[in-house]
């Protein structure tokens, strides 16, 4: 059976500690962290160390930062750097496994105008390469991995398909790059988005979940049944973390999340 996650940001209580009472009560197995910008990250290190002590499952935190390692600004290129090394020196230090950022978000889509960005495809790959490197070099240091995630047309122009990912992290040669997928993302584009984990079976280091319309899963139309047993097929073995907006009562929507991935095949 599939483990499952749940981020900070979804749970009720003012402490990790609370919040892990409420999640285990839920089924879930862990926590996923929300890691800011600023620094603001590291500076919660003495309270991510404490919850660690009293048991707090944190096995991975996700980037909720305004800028990527894929903006256009080169010294918001830069400052995003320093902050994902200091999310993986973090995540490290509390025992956990990895963080997961995209190359860019709402920083452009060749689906909105003006439809053509101010930098060529050629441009893109060369800076997501090289801030790839530098993170995943940095992430092998610390003994985690750094995931990559895909995002939707609508969100990001230059990584949308795992295939691209995977293009990208085998270019930059290193094993502590990893993709991380996300259930929503997928649903808007890959084709088949279980064929897509099947083809990629050993570049997934993380899996997101929420359903076809962003709400938890159950609430849509995706189908959770070919999407999880494309994950067993693959041996997968980290957690299924909700990322989601939520509908209908907030601790009611996510009490079901569990419960529904695992009639669902988890």
């Amino acid at each position: 059976m599939l483990k499952t996650a749940v981020q900070e940001q979804l749970l009720p209580g003012d402490t990790l500690q609370a919040k892990w009472e409420f999640a285990q009560q839920a089924g879930y197995d862990a926590i996923e962290l929300r890691g800011k910008g600023d620094l603001h990250f590291a500076s919660r290190l003495d309270e991510l160390k404490q919850a660690r002590k009293d048991g707090v499952v944190m096995p991975t935190v996700c980037v909720d930062m305004l800028h990527f390692l894929g903006a256009f600004d080169e010294d918001l290129r830069r400052d995003a750097l320093v902050q994902m090394k200091s999310q993986l020196t973090v995540i490290a230090e509390i025992g956990g496994t990895g963080a997961q950022t995209p190359a860019s978000y709402g920083m452009f889509s060749r689906r909105l105008p003006p439809f053509e960005p101010p930098r060529s495809e050629a441009e893109d790959r060369e800076i997501l390469l090289a801030g790839l490197t530098e993170l995943g070099e940095h992430a092998r240091r610390e003994g985690v991995t750094l995931f990559l995630e895909p995002l939707n047309r609508y969100e990001d122009h230059m990584v949308n398909r795992l295939d691209q990912a995977a293009d990208l992290i085998r270019a930059t040669g290193l094993d502590s790059i990893r993709i991380g997928i996300d259930s929503y993302h997928m649903n808007i584009e890959e084709s088949d988005p279980a064929a897509a984990i099947l083809a990629h079976a050993g570049l997934i280091g993380h899996a997101q979940v929420s359903d076809s319309n962003r709400f938890q899963p159950g609430a849509g139309h995706l189908d959770w049944r070919a999407w999880l047993t494309a994950l067993h097929a693959i041996g997968y073995d980290g957690h299924l973390a909700l990322e989601c907006r939520l509908t209908g009562d907030p601790e009611e929507a996510v009490r079901s999340v569990p419960a529904f991935l695992k009639r669902s095949g988890a």
